[in-house]
């Protein structure tokens, strides 16, 4: 067991909550990451659950100079504020998603609208935007009914690399249970075979 303290935000975004495939797989990754650290602190964020949408007055909130900003201001961003923290705070984010029309659940782009500012998660520099969430790893439980994850039809996987990538968390691997519907079996043991190797490998 490695000792070291490890900090975990789970995304969930499954609209499923007790049939959800990538839920069942994301607690059983928790439970790989706890029996081989020695203190892991779960912080969970279940966005399915429903997230505010960006419009006219977030957008006018967020781009007012903070030290301009009104108690009004504040209360618009207060949701983005929060979720930008849980992503600073923790090492790990485990996201769990399934794949629905080919892309994201609309929950999931919402947190990424969300958690995208500039000034805080990325900034723009004279040779471009830079990210500003380094040293942390992603991991994305990706789950679909048909969808081969890498093929022209998948929107999702690629589409979550960039956007993490351009708030700074460049360390991302996906964990496949891909075609679920076809043969659940295979891919189940499969993934948990992923995730034990994923974990033991990290925990070395």
């Amino acid at each position: 067991m490695k000792n070291t303290n490890l900090n975990v935000l789970l995304l969930s975004a499954s609209a499923r909550q007790s049939e959800s495939v990538t839920r069942r797989f994301a607690h059983e990754m928790l439970t790989e990451l706890q029996n081989n650290y020695k203190n892991v602190n779960v912080q969970n964020r279940d966005v399915a659950t429903g997230l505010p949408f960006v419009d006219e007055q977030w957008v006018n909130a967020n781009f007012t100079p903070e030290d301009q900003r009104m108690d009004e201001h504040n209360a618009i961003l207060s949701d983005s504020n929060a979720l930008v923290e849980e992503l600073q705070h923790n090492d790990i984010l485990i996201i769990a998603t399934p794949i629905y029309n080919f892309s994201i659940p609309a929950s999931l782009k919402a947190w990424i609208d969300l958690v995208t500012r500039v000034g805080l998660t990325f900034k723009y520099t004279p040779d471009g935007p830079v990210g500003q969430l380094h040293g942390k790893k992603a991991y994305i439980i990706l789950a679909t009914g048909g969808t081969q994850i890498g093929s022209d039809i998948d929107f999702a996987s690629e589409y979550l690399r960039h956007i993490l990538g351009f708030i700074g968390i460049d360390d991302v691997t996906f964990i496949s249970a891909e075609c679920f519907d076809q043969d659940a079996e295979t891919t189940t043991a499969n993934v948990r075979l992923q995730i034990s190797e994923l974990v033991q490998r990290s925990a070395a």
